[in-house]
């Protein structure tokens, strides 16, 4: 890719650089932006890749339309050929460690729907910007599953176990203003400055000493994160069990039909 403004869209991304920021919008609007397994592999071969490479100062993660990203696309996965659980979360799980190993600061621009693993992928950023009527949800209970791409740490890391208590068990949105002041998100600010902010912040950090920023960010990372590890091998154990089991199947069931899911008392078979 040739440094330019004008975006490439390659599996459901749009993906431009210009002036040493690479700004990656998740575009799938006939699914709000819901991530299936191709476009979860091409943002990680990005991340992995092209975001390493020297020209690249900052990286701006967004989402097309109104939604950041709506979380894993269940009706792709229920519909297409079925995929090994492992894989799934080992590519999940690659995004977020590319987000948080990349030698850059990673933005997050968050407008409309941040849910799932799309949540996960907004917590992961450096800094996180969001519109007032952006929200947050880690909507994993509500179908028979648990949170993964490494919430289950990157939630209590910033808000506290408590607070990552609510929102991972009781499956509630989370508004912009409360992901605020729950310390998840660095700033909300009026829809309309939202993108001109975002583009100041990048164009700022681009500006900045590269070697500088990167130990900065590496040392933050570790004081807080640095048992992301265990974390993506806790959930991907958890959620390849609960994937094969009932209430998921369920879940998935009564959330297509638009109905209040019946979980079992034990939730397996």
């Amino acid at each position: 890719m040739t440094a330019t403004a004008q975006p490439e869209r390659t599996a459901g991304l749009l993906v431009a650089l210009d002036a040493g920021v690479l700004r990656v919008t998740i575009a799938r609007l006939e699914r709000m932006n819901a991530i299936d397994l191709d476009t979860m592999r091409a943002l990680g071969d990005l991340l992995e890749g092209r975001a390493r490479e020297t020209d690249v100062r900052v990286v701006v993660l967004a989402g097309e339309g109104g939604s950041f990203c709506t979380g894993a696309d269940l009706m792709a996965a229920s519909t297409g050929p079925q995929t090994d659980p492992r894989v799934v979360m080992d590519t999940a799980n690659r995004v977020i460690r590319q987000i948080l190993t990349l030698p850059v600061p990673v933005v997050a621009q968050v407008d409309g729907a941040a849910a799932g693993v799309g949540a996960s992928i907004a917590f992961a950023a450096d800094l996180i910007y969001a519109a007032p009527t952006a929200y947050f949800l880690l909507a994993f209970v509500n179908i028979g599953l648990m949170p993964d791409g490494g919430a289950s740490l990157l939630v209590p890391a910033a808000a506290g176990r408590a607070r990552a208590s609510e929102l991972a068990l009781l499956g509630e949105r989370l508004s912009a203003e409360g992901a605020h002041a729950a310390g998840l998100i660095t700033r909300v600010l009026p829809a309309e400055e939202l993108a001109a902010h975002v583009s100041g912040v990048a164009a700022r950090l681009a500006a900045g000493p590269r070697r500088a920023l990167e130990l900065t960010k590496r040392s933050l990372t570790a004081a807080t994160l640095d048992r992301v590890e265990q974390a993506f091998d806790r959930e991907t154990e958890g959620q390849i069990e609960l994937l094969a089991s009932a209430d998921f199947r369920e879940g998935v069931l009564a959330m297509l039909s638009k109905r209040t899911p019946k979980f079992g008392a034990r939730g397996s078979d």
